[in-house]
């Protein structure tokens, strides 16, 4: 091996020349082996091989197979293929394992809900009012002892004789007096013989009062208290509950006429702040706005601008047997950006 290396290494370093090559042959004519034959005659003998094949006879087969080794064969030692399928199920078992560890430890997603946001102003929540009556009455006739004490008269929706101290035991025409209620106004009233105001503590003398009008009490209009007007205590135009009338209770609910739209303020238009603001009123007998003010303020100068745009209304008054009255309503203005 090693002189053969080593003559192969001399022959790539030093070739030696060699004589050029002669050749001596020359070439030898051969005779066609195949004769061509006509084309007629090779596709008649196709035809005829086609549709009249010749039979040969059976072919007989005298060779016998031999066994050989199977050159693809691999012999497999026990022992390495036994390792090689434990060391295949240990890494099968590892990664099912650590799969199985990840899926049972995944996080639990939380699914999202989405909740629509009320983006309007705040508008503070304030407690009902009671859709009371209202209104009041009083009386007297000038003089310097307190009314007495004593009953109600009885109540009715018109009221014809004011109540006062009798003086004639027999008149020619005997009409009871009265104070203008709703029947179904139910007053705290004193057991006593004759009429008078039930909260007064003076019992010893017959009076009707400092007030005028007639009626008892310190007030004016024919009624009972310290109010103006033929209803029962401190208030207006008859009734009961203070202070004016509020719709209810056999009166009904002004109208409203004509009213214009609220102006926004510089300040609430470029913050484009919106909302409702409640404005107090009283609409008298003429359907006139009085005593405008506000009782739910809103800010940012829409109080203001509310005031001047219901102080322009017209109402058809509130009427009370059948004629109208003062009554005190609440009014809610929207400022709203469309």
């Amino acid at each position: 091996m090693w002189s053969s290396l080593l003559a192969n290494l001399r022959d790539a370093f030093s070739s030696s020349q060699q004589p050029p090559l002669e050749l001596s042959s020359q070439p030898i004519d051969v005779v066609d082996a195949t004769k061509e034959e006509p084309v007629w005659k090779t596709l008649g003998a196709s035809i005829q091989d086609l549709f009249f094949p010749k039979k040969l006879a059976p072919l007989e087969l005298t060779s016998k197979p031999i066994a050989v080794a199977d050159p693809m064969a691999v012999k497999r030692d026990p022992l390495s293929s036994g390792l090689a399928i434990l060391l295949h199920v240990v890494v099968i078992a590892l990664i099912l394992l650590f799969a199985w560890e990840q899926w049972k430890t995944r996080p639990i997603q939380k699914k999202t809900v989405a909740t629509n946001i009320d983006i309007k102003p705040f508008i503070p929540m304030t407690m009902k009012m009671n859709q009371s009556m209202g209104g009041g009455g009083g009386g007297g006739a000038h003089e310097l002892v307190e009314a007495s004490k004593g009953h109600l008269p009885k109540m009715s929706k018109t009221q014809i004789t004011p109540p006062q101290i009798i003086r004639n035991d027999h008149p020619k025409l005997a009409v009871e007096p009265t104070i203008v209620m709703p029947q179904e106004v139910k007053l705290p009233d004193a057991k006593m013989p004759d009429i008078g105001v039930p909260q007064s503590s003076q019992v010893a003398l017959a009076s009707q009062g400092s007030g005028s009008g007639s009626g008892f009490g310190s007030g004016r209009g024919g009624g009972i208290g310290s109010g103006n007007g033929n209803g029962v205590g401190p208030g207006e135009g008859g009734g009961y509950g203070g202070g004016l009338m509020h719709p209810g209770g056999g009166v009904s609910a002004p109208q409203v006429v004509y009213s214009v739209d609220p102006e926004f303020s510089d300040e609430a238009r470029r913050a484009k702040y919106q909302g409702i603001c409640v404005v107090s009123v009283i609409v008298d007998a003429q359907g006139n706005p009085q005593r405008v003010h506000v009782v739910r303020p809103l800010g940012m100068g829409l109080d203001e601008k509310a005031i001047e745009a219901v102080r322009q209304y017209k109402f058809k008054p509130a009427y009370y047997q059948g004629h109208p009255v003062a009554v005190e309503v609440n009014i809610e203005v929207n400022f709203r950006i469309y």
